[in-house]
């Protein structure tokens, strides 16, 4: 029996999530960690084994996952689809200015880290904005396997 999506709460965030990660290949990853055990680095390996292009930015490191680590996402000079942000809440505005200016489809502020005022920036700027949300999570709720 097929799902209908209509008529569960959030099924139009769903789709609109579901459609942005489908189209979205090139995520930066704001506060990627070296260190394997935190969250930032297991998401960042998770979207690269589903064919993502993951693009560091970690002042502190070099490189992240085999992956040039830029300082600031201003240093991107290739187009990104999705900004995702792994810092706190108090620390994302300098952040979410700069994905505005890179005018991503979407800023994503990962799971627990809320800012209504970082929303209110991209959204007046006409860019999709997701907060309090795993990508992973997601993503393997979304897509599943198939992707």
């Amino acid at each position: 029996m097929e799902k209908n999506r209509e008529t569960r709460p959030g099924a139009e965030q769903d789709r609109a999530i579901e459609d942005l990660l489908s189209a979205g290949r090139v995520i930066a990853v704001v506060g990627l960690s070296a260190d394997p055990d935190k969250a930032s680095n297991m998401v960042a390996r998770y979207l690269m084994e589903k064919g993502y292009k993951v693009i560091p930015v970690n002042p502190g490191q070099e490189a992240v996952l085999g992956e040039k680590s830029y300082k600031s996402l201003a240093e991107i000079a290739e187009k990104v689809d999705i900004v995702d942000i792994f810092m706190r809440a108090d620390k994302v505005m300098p952040f979410v200015r700069e994905a505005v200016a890179m005018r991503p489809k979407a800023i994503w502020l990962q799971l627990g880290i809320v800012s209504d005022e970082a929303k209110a920036l991209a959204e007046a700027e006409g860019i999709t904005f997701v907060m309090d949300r795993c990508v992973k999570q997601e993503h393997a709720r979304l897509l599943g396997p198939k992707s």
